[in-house]
């Protein structure tokens, strides 16, 4: 199947999870499959084709190259009253670097942002009587605090668009 493809399924997908919500108040498990997409086209990635070695896809150029990637999806849904979370993130070395893709109500991705292992070990280890830390999950709020943003919807990839940390 060729990228054009993918890229239409893709968007159909977004519609139809989308209506799906607005229809039922639900919503549909495939954000995972939409980041993977997203993230590995918008940072020129190479998706795994294992979902089980514990990353999504390898960076194939500039400081990304050849480290291993976990891509997290979250849609940030304009009628939740929850502080929206990230789903676990095991620090088991079995990836470098993390991007977190959020989506808006039409599951269009609105930023990326990138943190390393490094950076996700030390927020994970501020509160280590959380049991939120101890099963590796964290907030969105918090993941922005420790990374960079890497893409925006309006500006697409700049290498160093913002970063609130010095490395």
């Amino acid at each position: 199947m060729d990228l054009y493809s993918i890229d239409k399924l893709m968007h159909e997908t977004r519609q139809l999870a989308a209506k799906y919500r607005q229809a039922t108040g639900m919503t549909l498990p495939v954000t995972g499959e939409i980041s993977r997409f997203d993230v590995s086209k918008a940072l020129n990635l190479k998706l795994s084709d294992d979902l089980t070695i514990g990353y999504d896809a390898v960076g194939t150029t500039g400081g990304r190259k050849g480290k291993h990637i976990l891509i997290k999806g979250r849609v940030l849904f304009e009628d939740s009253r929850s502080t929206p979370r990230i789903g676990q993130i095991k620090p088991d070395g079995r990836w470098d670097h993390v991007v977190l893709v959020l989506y808006d109500d039409n599951y269009e991705p609105i930023d990326m942002y990138e943190a390393t292992a490094e950076d996700i070990t030390n927020a994970i280890k501020i509160k280590p009587d959380s049991n939120s830390k101890k099963r590796g999950m964290m907030s969105v709020a918090q993941f922005k605090i420790i990374s960079k943003l890497v893409w925006t919807q309006h500006d697409g990839l700049e290498p160093e668009i913002w970063d609130n940390h010095s490395h």
